[in-house]
């Protein structure tokens, strides 16, 4: 191992890493950073008025705002989903917490931490969008590689590859080139690399992009494992059906702009429900159409769903044509309703974010 300058240079670790270039490894200091410690009153991420404008126009000449002033905050050992439509916001905020870019103006803190402060990094696990990996080493090799530029001590990497491997599912493709994966295997790959050293924080970008559907469940109980393991975790998706289940908190962004935040329980309250009626009688149909109801009959069975505003008229409207009320059934809203409602008919940023 070379010494320069008080700083120690991580090794090639093999003749696959031959072909690594040399910029992309650390050069880790030689003593110990001073450890990061949270508390119940630290956030795990501090943000106030954070934002960033894009140069646009042949010349450049022209500012784009990829993200608007925002402020927000997600709290230690919480599972916090930042939701939205392509081109929202949502993976310029988290390269702005990674500092890969540079925000226009507002602050952040990562666990206490300024964004441009070293140390905090080795206490994060980042998984981008759309990851890149040397196709030609192997998943033991490629997660090595991460564990030394994240620190990991030579005692504990081996195990701990390992063990990221396994909680992936990847146990036995630990020796194949990723240039024979699945899109899917290599999300799988992402994962591990992000949670390979232990972060107390994850940020993941679109963890379930890629997978099939039991993919996508074994990421959901993976992130859920995680948190009972008291790491904070920090991700976007626009797969709704997954932050529902799995996120404590949720952030909606569209165009740049915050659109809201809060508890998944507390926001769907916001949203007005609907309800489903049944009856007997297509002479009715007319009548409850014109109060807004979506019906569909099967022989003289109907079946319709409206807004529970209307449910009072839709009741005096079945009486008025005679139709036998069959049943009355709330309709629980989901977070695809109050995403909706937020954004309603809104066009995606044309910056892609």
């Amino acid at each position: 191992m070379r010494e320069s300058e008080g700083h120690a240079i991580v090794p090639s670790v093999g003749s696959r890493f031959d072909n690594v270039r040399k910029d992309h490894f650390s050069y880790l200091p030689r003593h110990k950073p001073s450890a990061i410690i949270l508390t119940k009153q630290m956030a795990a991420i501090e943000i106030q008025g954070l934002e960033k404008s894009y140069r646009t126009g042949f010349f450049g000449n022209k500012l784009k705002q990829g993200l608007k002033p925002l402020t927000l905050s997600v709290e230690e050992g919480e599972v916090f989903g930042c939701l939205g439509p392509n081109g929202a916001g949502k993976t310029t905020t988290l390269k702005l917490l990674l500092g890969l870019v540079f925000p226009s103006g507002g602050t952040a803190k990562i666990l206490g931490c300024d964004l441009d402060n070293i140390n905090v990094k080795r206490y994060i696990g980042f998984l981008p969008e759309q990851p890149y990996f040397y196709d030609h080493l192997t998943p033991l090799e490629l997660l090595d590689y991460y564990a030394r530029l994240s620190g990991v001590d030579s005692r504990e990497r081996k195990r701990k590859v390992n063990t990221a491997l396994a909680r992936v599912g990847m146990t036995d493709s630990g020796k194949t080139q990723l240039r024979k994966f699945s899109k899917g295997m290599l999300q799988r790959v992402g994962i591990a690399q992000a949670i390979v050293h232990d972060p107390k924080l994850l940020l993941l970008d679109e963890p379930m992009s890629g997978l099939d559907p039991i993919g996508r469940r074994e990421v959901r109980d993976l992130v859920q494992e995680l948190n009972e393991e008291g790491k904070t975790i920090f991700f976007s998706t626009h797969i709704l059906s997954d932050a529902e289940t799995v996120c404590d908190r949720v952030a909606v962004l569209n165009k740049g702009e915050l659109k809201g935040v809060g508890v998944v329980a507390d926001l769907l309250r916001e949203v007005s429900g609907d309800v489903e009626v049944v009856w007997r009688g297509a002479r009715a149909i007319p009548a409850l159409s014109a109060l807004g109801a979506r019906c569909h009959a099967t022989g003289d069975v109907v079946r319709g769903l409206l807004s529970e505003r209307s449910l009072e008229a839709a009741l005096a409207a079945l009486r008025q044509n005679q139709a036998h009320l069959t049943s009355v059934t709330p309709v629980r809203a989901t977070l695809e309703d109050y995403f909706l409602a937020r954004i309603g008919d809104e066009k995606p940023n044309e910056v892609n974010a």
